[in-house]
């Protein structure tokens, strides 16, 4: 029953003479679009129930923002997070990916009418390890290299003292994405 209740609700449309396109000025959302404008939209990866205050607490923890950053749940493990500064928007989004429970957070930033139903996720950038190489190749240069077979290099891991052990090299790439819960359904 309630099913059917939902279903209706959802296909309700109006009609030609039902419609009215109302004008909104962006002087009456002037205060709200500044606010977008150093937000980020996230989505966890997960096709499992979790616990979305804990997941929000350690996000603040992780990225060292107890205070400054709003959060704000905007649909189905979709998050807004709102900055106080530009700085600490960039560097969230360039410092992750980041995860919690072991599932990956998708980031991107906000867009002018973007809404919970229009989002899109096409790809989550993931750190990729390069093993083995041969001690005059683990270099930045040949990590790079490597990372453009796989794809777009977005940042390549420098070392931070070249007398330290280098087991591995780093190097971000960009993945597309795919998600496997909307699939379930359909």
């Amino acid at each position: 029953m309630a099913k059917d209740v939902i279903n209706s609700l959802e296909n309700m449309k109006l009609t030609t003479e039902e419609e009215e396109i109302i004008a909104i000025l962006d002087e009456g959302r002037k205060e709200e679009i500044e606010s977008c404008s150093l937000s980020l939209v996230g989505k966890v990866l997960t096709c499992k129930h979790f616990n979305k205050k804990a997941a929000q607490a350690t996000l603040r923890r992780a990225w060292g923002l107890e205070d400054g950053l709003q959060i704000v749940e905007v649909g189905l493990n979709l998050f807004q997070f709102k900055f106080d500064s530009k700085f600490e928007l960039v560097r969230v989004l360039k410092g992750g990916p980041w995860t919690f429970d072991n599932q990956v957070l998708l980031m991107r930033r906000w867009q002018p009418g973007m809404t919970a139903k229009n989002v899109q996720f096409d790809t989550v950038s993931l750190w990729v390890q390069i093993w083995g190489a041969p001690f005059d190749m683990a270099c930045p240069k040949v990590v790079e290299e490597v990372g453009r077979r796989i794809g777009e290099v977005e940042e390549v891991e420098r070392r931070r003292r070249q007398d330290l052990q280098n087991l591995f090299m780093r190097v971000k790439v960009p993945f597309q994405y795919r998600n496997q819960c909307e699939e379930e359904v359909s």
